[in-house]
Parts: structure tokens; C-alpha cells; sequence
């Protein structure tokens, strides 16, 4: 029949019980037979003993684990410090011997219990790399393996990296806080660092754990090695907002003599053709070329030096406007352009130079910036400086440009003037270096300005100069007084007009009229007979049945033409016509209002018709037309029209003797019949043609009109 294996089994569990019991009938016990200690702490209390009389316990030494403990009393201790990472578990026997010398064993297993008492350690705790600037981003810089640290205590390990070196910050990072692998993380510059050292922590427990934390650290130095990232560049260059990585070039420019062949290399501004590579570790060397501009091969370029040749003379006066390409020999990707101007001009046979060694001058404390150093001894006069060129007429070269050389107080201006830079604050003397520049030829002359700087108050009232914005300042205002009293005379006029009930320029209107029409005219001219004849009404009909000439001028009176009949108007020549002034309606009726209290009336005393039966009658004829046997009273007119514009004389004559007739026909005058305005009728007698009669009305600015027949 099998046994059951539970049943061979169970012995083994009873065998330490049954020990144990047996032990303790011996007269030795213990309470724990299994205790447990923590790692490096001793001496500490394993377990209590328990001996009774007549026994006595110890340790087997046989069993090397023993030597960690020790009996003291009544308590078994660990007098050894034990460390989990080497010895997790311990075990000892007790033997118990009674006074026979007979003796039973008690075993004791000691476990050993793991504290977090050491630091994560990095394999290689020191490391450097050198990394190529042009490294890509995201490129891996230090495997895992390398940087991965181990705990002996078998904790998880949490990483973090830091740089030590400012402003290399963000470039490289790790995969994650548990993946300590390193990469490139942002875009290498040479320029701005060439290295760093970063700093990897490795713990076990997280960042923002509150309990007792072990950190391991390694350091990995990092090199930046130069890449060939960059193209030549021109010298000199200009660097953008101090940025080493970014230079700017000025163009050059230089000068030839129009016909005339240079074998020199040629003289350029800023300075001669030269390029570098700014990737300055590696230093390609770099070629020349001409690649634009370059008209007719006149110039070379030596490949080498960047030196500018001419190979050939310049017959145009115009530019050259060259494009000279540097290129890296290694690699002729990384090239640059360069623009170089050329300009012909005519060859300057003498240099400038200034007709003073030495210019003074003076200035005043406390004036504003731009103010005006005057001449030394005459504070209304400006201090000039002038540079001559024998080259030139008068010596006179306009393309000479001043500048100072040793003040940043002073300026000199393109006319050479020279005027302050800073408000100056303290008397004194300033000696200044001029210069004189011919900005085509290249060519200096330099002077000596010595400017004494002097307080105001030591200037007299008649001394007292104002500057430009003193003057600006006056214009202002009396621009503004002008405008304040054009505005008070339109209301002036506005309000005269307003309470006289006529707007004003009717007034001015009527009278003009009224001068032109009386007021400098003999009234006799325009009465007429008593009794019209025929050709006098007609001429009455052909005035009120005229068209009324007007000329440019709103509300101005106009000139009207006239004639007595059609027949004698297509008769008479170009030239001789009467103009009639004929006002608007309502001057009309203003003027027979004011006419109707006048005792006489106008007539024209020029007729056409002889009343020789009238004795108390005159007429005006003209030459051609009177009988001299007719034995007639009658005034002759001569036939000298053309010529009374040139003689004033005969013209006061004739106009006195007009003016005696008109006062005798004024007493038998008719006041029937009325005419407005100048209007004169002519006929002839016989078959004859009529004398030429020119009529010129001018205007004076004092509205008086002459008048010549």
C-alpha cells in the first residue's frame, strides 16, 4: 500500500518543532527562529533566549554566518553590519549542552532586509564627443549604452541633463527621463560656441519625490568642430546687429582717366578687392573673376591677389559697373559677388588746396545743435571754408566735400560751412583739422580751423545775430497778423455791404459808369438839335437796336459800336467807328432817376445835316466835306486823326475850341429828346469819301477817359 506523499512530508515540517521542543525540554529555547534585520545597522537585537539552569548556549562556530552575531544576556545580537547587496540572508546554529556534556542545536535563519542606502552609478562617469557644426538635427551624440547608469539597490533610474556653459542652452536634450541617450537638438553655429560640457543626474526616485533620494552624475564634454558652411566674404564687411555669422559688404569704387592707359593695379574705395572664408579654421583659399560688366575686356582681375587692371584705354565717358565673383577653391559652391564701379573721368592735372592755412572762428556757449561757427571777430558773417581746383574755371570745383577729421563737436557741411555737432557748454579753444575732398579724383587738400568758444553775454546788443528758426519763428507770426486782418476787412466789407442794402461792387460799378459816362467827358458832345433830322433818328434807331459789346469783366461797362445807317457803316473804313459805353437795365433806371432833376439834356453836336437858314446854329464838319466858297460859319476838323496820338498839344486845342461851341449851342439847345452814353453819328454831305476818324478811349486807373477825334 503507497503512503501518501503529504504523510512523507509532514515529518520534515515537525522536525525543527520537535527540535525546538525537544530543546526547550532541554532546558534552551528562542523566541524568533526566523527574525529579520535591516542592512547596514549594528549592533542590533536578533531574537531573546531562553536558558534554563544547569544548560548552557552558544554559537556553532562552524557555520561561517555566525560570526555576525553574538549572546549577550539573555538576547541574541548582530554585532556585524551586513549589507543586503552581499549577504540577503544569514544563518546560525545555537548549541544547547546540558551538564552531561550532551548537546542539541537551534537553527536560526536571519533575513536581511534591502534599504535604499546606494546612489545610481554611471559605467562611464566622465565622457567627450566632438560634433561637426553642420550636424543635422536630431542627430544621437551619445548612445544609451554609454550613459545609462545601474543601483544597486535595483531602483528605477530617472535622468536629467544640464549645460554648464552659458547661452549653450536647448542644443542638445535627452530622449527621456528614463532614456538617458543625448542628441542634437537644435542647429549648430561655430561662431557663437565652439563647446560645452553638459551634466547628466541619474536617480532613483523622480524629481519631485519627497522621499530620501541617491543621484548619480556624469559629465560629457562636447566640441565643436567647423564646418565649411559658409562663403567668402568681401573686406571689409559690416556685421548685423552684432552678428558674427552674418557680414555685409560695401561696394567698391574706383577711378580712370578717360584716355589715358593705368598699368597700375587700381586705387579702390574702401580699400582693394579681398575675400576670406569666415569659416576661419578652415581657411580655403580663394580665386578672382571677373563674371559682369566688364565692357569691351577693358579691365583683368589677377585670380589670386583680387588686384583690378585696365587692359586697355577708355575712349566713353561711361561707367563700368564690374561684378567680381571670389570662390573657394575646395569647393566652388561657396562663392560671393561683389559689385566694383568704375567711373571715366577727366585727368586732374592739380590737386585742391586751400587758399588759408589757418581759418578762425568763433561760436557761442549754450547754442543748439546745428548753429553756425561764424568768422572770428564778425558774429553776422558765417565761418566758409573753400578749397580751389586750377582744374577748374574760377577754381572752382563742384565736387569737393568737406569733412572734420579730429572733432565730434563741429560739422562740416557739403558748401563748407561749419556748424556745431553738440550744444557747447564751456568757453574755450578748439584747433580742428579740415579736409577738402575731390570726391571723383580722389585728390585731398586739409586746412587748420581754430574755433574759439565764447560765453553770450560777451556779446553787445549790436552784435545780436538770429538764427534761421528766430526768422521762422517771425515769418510765422506775421503771417498769422496778415491772415487775422484780411479775415476783420472781409467783414468789414460784408457788413458795409449788408447795411447799405447794395452789395458793394454795384456801387464801384455805378460809379465807374458815372465817371466814365460825365464825370471826365464834355457834357456838350452828346446834345443834340432841337429839331433831329432824319439821319439823327436813325441813328436813335440803330443805338436802341444794337447789340451791346460786354467785355470780360463781369458787371464792368462794356463798348458798343454804332453806325447812323447800314449803308454808311459798310462805307466807312475799319478804323473809324464810335464806341457808345452802354450800361446794364438797371443802371438805366437808376440813371433817368437821378436825370430827371437835370435842367439840360445831352445832345451830340456832331451832325450830319446843315441848317444853313439857322443862324444861331454850328455844326462840325470835317475838311473834305466844307465848301470854302459857301462862305459858311462852320469849325474845320483836320484831317490829322493818325497824328493826335502823338501830339498832345493840338489835342488840348481842338478840345478847347469844342468845348466854346458846346457852351454856345448849350443856350439854344432842345432838353426833348435824350442820350445816354457817348454816341456819335456821322454823314457826308457829297459823294466824296468821308476823312478817316479814329476814336480812342483809354482808361487811366484814376477812371478818367481821353478822347480823340
Amino acid at each position: 500500500m503507497a503512503i501518501p506523499h503529504w504523510l512523507l512530508m509532514s515529518p520534515l515540517f515537525l522536525l525543527p518543532l520537535l527540535a525546538q521542543v525537544s530543546a526547550q525540554q532541554a532546558g534552551c529555547s528562542v523566541s524568533n527562529n526566523k527574525p529579520s534585520v535591516p542592512e547596514n545597522q549594528c549592533p542590533y537585537v536578533v531574537t531573546t533566549v531562553l536558558v534554563q539552569p544547569g544548560f548552557t548556549l552558544t554559537i556553532d562556530p562552524s557555520f561561517p554566518d555566525g560570526q555576525f552575531f553574538t549572546i549577550v544576556g539573555s538576547e541574541l545580537q548582530l554585532t556585524k553590519c551586513v549589507d543586503y547587496e552581499e549577504d540577503p540572508v544569514l544563518l546560525l546554529y545555537l548549541l544547547c549542552r546540558d551538564a552531561s556534556g550532551q548537546s542539541d542545536s537551534l537553527e536560526i535563519l536571519v533575513t536581511v532586509l534591502n534599504e535604499n542606502d546606494n546612489s545610481p552609478v554611471f559605467a562611464q562617469p566622465n565622457l567627450t564627443r566632438d560634433v561637426p557644426e553642420d550636424t543635422k538635427v536630431d542627430t544621437a551624440i551619445v548612445a544609451r549604452d554609454e550613459v545609462s547608469a545601474s543601483d544597486a539597490d535595483l531602483d528605477t533610474i530617472y535622468y536629467e541633463l544640464t549645460t554648464t556653459v552659458q547661452d549653450t542652452d536647448g542644443y542638445f536634450a535627452i530622449r527621456g527621463v528614463n532614456n538617458p541617450e543625448i542628441y542634437l537638438q537644435k542647429a549648430l553655429d561655430y561662431d557663437k560656441f565652439n563647446s560645452t560640457t553638459l551634466l547628466l543626474y541619474a536617480r532613483d526616485r523622480p524629481v519631485t519625490s519627497s522621499d530620501p533620494t541617491n543621484t548619480g552624475t556624469a559629465t560629457i564634454t562636447i566640441t565643436i568642430q567647423q564646418s565649411d558652411t559658409r562663403a567668402p566674404w568681401f573686406l571689409p564687411c559690416t556685421r548685423i546687429h552684432n552678428d558674427s555669422s552674418v557680414c555685409i559688404s560695401s561696394p567698391y569704387s574706383g577711378r580712370v582717366n578717360i584716355s589715358e592707359m593705368s598699368t597700375d593695379p587700381l586705387l579702390l574705395e574702401p580699400g582693394p578687392i579681398y575675400a576670406v572664408d569666415p569659416d576661419y579654421t578652415i581657411r580655403d583659399r580663394i580665386v578672382y573673376s571677373i563674371v559682369g560688366g566688364n565692357t569691351d575686356e577693358v579691365f583683368s582681375v589677377d585670380a589670386d591677389t583680387g588686384n583690378l587692371t585696365m587692359n586697355k584705354i577708355v575712349t566713353s565717358p561711361d561707367s563700368f559697373l564690374l561684378q567680381v565673383m571670389a570662390t573657394q577653391v575646395n569647393n566652388i559652391r561657396k562663392y560671393s559677388v561683389a559689385t566694383v564701379e568704375i567711373k571715366v573721368i577727366s585727368k586732374s592735372n592739380f590737386p585742391p588746396y586751400f587758399e588759408k592755412g589757418v581759418y578762425n572762428g568763433m561760436v557761442f556757449v549754450g547754442l543748439p545743435q546745428r548753429s553756425f561757427v561764424y568768422q572770428a571777430g564778425d558774429p553776422s558773417t558765417p565761418l566758409v571754408i573753400t578749397a580751389m581746383d586750377q582744374d577748374f574755371p574760377d577754381n572752382v570745383n563742384p565736387n569737393i566735400e568737406y569733412y572734420l577729421k579730429n572733432s565730434t563737436d563741429f560739422i562740416a557741411t557739403k558748401d563748407g560751412l561749419i556748424l556745431t555737432n553738440v550744444v557747447l557748454e564751456s568757453p574755450g579753444t578748439v584747433t580742428i583739422q579740415a579736409i577738402g575732398k575731390d570726391v571723383l579724383s580722389l585728390q585731398e587738400a586739409s586746412t587748420i580751423i581754430v574755433v574759439e568758444i565764447i560765453l553770450a553775454t560777451a556779446v553787445t546788443p549790436s552784435d545780436k545775430t538770429y538764427s534761421a528758426q528766430d526768422m521762422a519763428v517771425l515769418g510765422g507770426i506775421l503771417a498769422a497778423l496778415l491772415l487775422i486782418a484780411l479775415v476783420f476787412l472781409g467783414v468789414l466789407i460784408w457788413k458795409s455791404s449788408k447795411w447799405n442794402g447794395k452789395p458793394v461792387k454795384h456801387l464801384l460799378k455805378k460809379k465807374l459808369s458815372k465817371e466814365i459816362s460825365g464825370g471826365y467827358q464834355n457834357e456838350y458832345y452828346y446834345q443834340e438839335d432841337e429839331q433831329p433830322d432824319v439821319s439823327t433818328r436813325q441813328h436813335e434807331t440803330s443805338e436802341t437796336s444794337s447789340v451791346q459789346a460786354e467785355t470780360a469783366v463781369p458787371e464792368q461797362p462794356a463798348l458798343a459800336f454804332y453806325s447812323s445807317s447800314a449803308e454808311e457803316m459798310e462805307s466807312l473804313p475799319k478804323d473809324f467807328i464810335a464806341p457808345t459805353v452802354i450800361f446794364e437795365e438797371e443802371e438805366k433806371e437808376e440813371e433817368k432817376e437821378e436825370e430827371a432833376g437835370q435842367e439840360k439834356e445831352v445832345k451830340s453836336i456832331l451832325k450830319t445835316d446843315r441848317h444853313v437858314a439857322d443862324d444861331g446854329y454850328k455844326a462840325v464838319w470835317f475838311k473834305t466835306d466844307v465848301d470854302p466858297e459857301a462862305g459858311e460859319r462852320v469849325e474845320v476838323i483836320e484831317d490829322n486823326a493818325a497824328d493826335d496820338d502823338d501830339d498832345d498839344d493840338d489835342d488840348d486845342d481842338s478840345d478847347q475850341d469844342l468845348q466854346k461851341n458846346e457852351e454856345e449851342e448849350e443856350e439854344g439847345s432842345d432838353t426833348d429828346s435824350h442820350h445816354r452814353g457817348l454816341g456819335v453819328s456821322f454823314a457826308s454831305g457829297s459823294s466824296s469819301p468821308p476823312a478817316e476818324v479814329t476814336v480812342n478811349m483809354s482808361y487811366t486807373d484814376a477812371g478818367t477817359e481821353d478822347s480823340e477825334l
